[in-house]
């Protein structure tokens, strides 16, 4: 069988707003400025690395300012999301557990350290997954995440499920295919085989 490596966010679940208000309160403690995100304004910014969201929130500061309070965000973020998880998209709870009795599961992601432990503790599934990796683990993209990934498990036919461009991109990089999930954030300028609910991959022939 085939091994899949999933996305998290626009994938598996949706914590933008939780994460939006997150962002917001750290910068308001920190500069007395409230940015007014929305988990809709900051839906373009998931997925990227964590080096470029702090580029993309903070451009004006310097590096160093910059990370430091693009770190607090992070680190807020996963503290809220402990509290108050994403909502998981319909299907996925079920799908996974069913998945993962017929074939190997894995993550990869642009996430910060801890976040895909905290998905996996809210989701009680984190015994149906084989191994994860994230860019905060490695520094690396996320196509050379997927390779590494695909190497240290020995993966014979690996598929990518996500939901943006750069997921395509990086799968491109690592030489894999990709299943769209097209009820995610984002859209793919190339014809890939979707998903428009998350059951879809039971019977999806590309994902056996």
């Amino acid at each position: 069988m085939r091994e899949i490596i999933f996305d998290i966010d626009g994938t598996l679940w949706d914590s933008r707003q939780v994460v939006a208000d997150a962002w917001n309160q750290v910068v308001l403690a920190r500069t007395g400025h409230h940015p007014g995100h929305t988990g809709e304004s900051v839906g373009h910014l998931f997925g990227r690395t964590m080096t470029d969201i702090a580029r993309r929130l903070f451009p004006d500061l310097p590096p160093e300012e910059r990370d430091a309070l693009a770190g607090a965000c992070f680190r807020a973020e996963n503290e809220a999301l402990e509290r108050t998880p994403g909502k998981f998209y319909p299907g996925v709870l079920e799908t996974i557990s069913q998945l993962a009795r017929r074939q190997p599961l894995y993550i990869a992601s642009n996430c910060q350290a801890g976040y895909i432990e905290l998905v996996l503790r809210h989701s009680g599934l984190r015994d149906c997954f084989s191994g994860w990796i994230c860019f905060d683990d490695t520094g690396l993209s996320k196509g050379e995440n997927l390779r590494l990934l695909i190497e240290r498990h020995r993966m014979d036919r690996p598929i990518y499920v996500g939901d943006t461009q750069g997921d395509w991109e990086a799968c491109q990089a690592a030489g894999i295919p990709m299943i769209f999930a097209a009820y995610g954030l984002g859209k793919v300028e190339a014809p890939l085989p979707t998903i428009r609910q998350f059951s879809e991959l039971l019977t999806l022939p590309e994902a056996q």
